[in-house]
């Protein structure tokens, strides 16, 4: 590998992990109740960090008098801000080298230009997500596009790492795994749709069953209401019980769908010699399930939350891995 190929690899592994730290951070942030902790947007109280002494907390409590300061949240929301300004930076810093060897990465530049534009985008749903009052719609789009944005970059570090080790007997199980990753990010966007209702602890704190039944009382017809205007302030949630229960319940039945999409994966990448791949999945798997089990049976403490999207882009960077690993080399 040349120096410039080495670099650029360095470069996607450190924009990877940076990534997944927005990602936490951004989870430690929804999930403690600030995502409206800095009620404007990109300052927070018109200050380019957060109110902090007693001065400034009265001056931003005249100027914005409907949301009173909270110092302890605010500098959450504005730190999450700053690491997402890192990372958009990072990403463009990556493409611009990718664009300069574009001859030589011709599978590399698209999909770096795709995150850089994806990010842009990332950077008005995050703005849209504190104007609109953490709408629901918007909240999961910011999910779902903070981790498409890690997938990009993870599929960018791992095809400058890993070799291509596909053969004529393992297109079935490429296909496998990309209908894995499919399925993942639907469960994700129904995670993002279950956090952004408040819909997590609608079955109270009981698992397999929920509220003590095996189908409580539902509505489907109110819980996947994807546009209700702009206005309303969805802190803490506008749908009834019924409602977010129906979401809660659609939730796990994703995940049985893709627990059972995913051990069929891992069987088949086994039985095809990459075991490696399939024990890694099958880890992290096992990691997420207990974690969304644990959310429910504690009552959503803070860290298990946090790391159960942590998981998540996780799983989608194992995953990946296997992907990449079963490409055809065709140099």
């Amino acid at each position: 590998m040349n120096p410039n190929s080495r670099t650029l690899r360095n470069l996607a592994w450190f924009a990877v992990a940076f990534a997944l730290l927005v990602i936490v951070f951004g989870a430690f942030v929804r999930l403690s109740n600030a995502g409206l902790s800095c009620p404007d947007w990109p300052t927070c109280y018109g200050k380019l960090t957060w109110p902090k002494h007693d001065h400034e907390i009265e001056a931003a409590n005249a100027a914005f008098p409907e949301r009173a300061v909270e110092s302890h949240k605010a500098w959450r929301e504005q730190v999450h801000r700053f690491l997402a300004g890192g990372l958009i930076l990072t990403t463009f810093g990556m493409t611009f080298l990718a664009w300069r060897r574009r001859r030589d990465l011709p599978a590399i530049v698209p999909v770096l230009v795709a995150a850089s534009v994806l990010i842009v985008f990332q950077a008005l749903l995050g703005m849209w997500t504190v104007t609109w009052k953490l709408k629901p719609i918007v909240v999961m789009a910011h999910l779902v596009g903070g981790l498409s944005t890690f997938s990009l970059l993870a599929y960018v570090a791992l095809r400058l790492t890993l070799p291509a080790q596909g053969r004529a007997d393992t297109g079935a199980l490429r296909r496998m795994a990309i209908a894995g990753i499919a399925l993942v990010a639907l469960q994700i966007a129904l995670g993002g749709w279950t956090s952004a209702n408040y819909a997590a602890l609608s079955c109270g704190m009981d698992f397999p069953t929920c509220a003590g039944r095996w189908w409580p009382a539902t509505d489907f017809r109110e819980a996947f209401v994807l546009w209700r205007g702009i206005g309303v302030n969805y802190e803490g949630g506008v749908l009834d019980a019924d409602a977010r229960t129906a979401i809660q319940l659609t939730h796990r039945i994703g995940a049985l769908v893709v627990l059972g999409h995913l051990l069929g994966v891992i069987l088949a990448a086994w039985r095809r010699g990459f075991r490696r791949d399939a024990l890694a999945v099958g880890i992290v798997l096992a990691a997420q399930i207990a974690l969304g089990i644990s959310n429910v049976m504690l009552g959503l403490p803070l860290p298990v939350a946090t790391a159960h999207n942590a998981g998540a882009a996780v799983l989608l960077l194992v995953l990946f891995a296997l992907l990449v690993r079963l490409r055809r080399d065709v140099a």
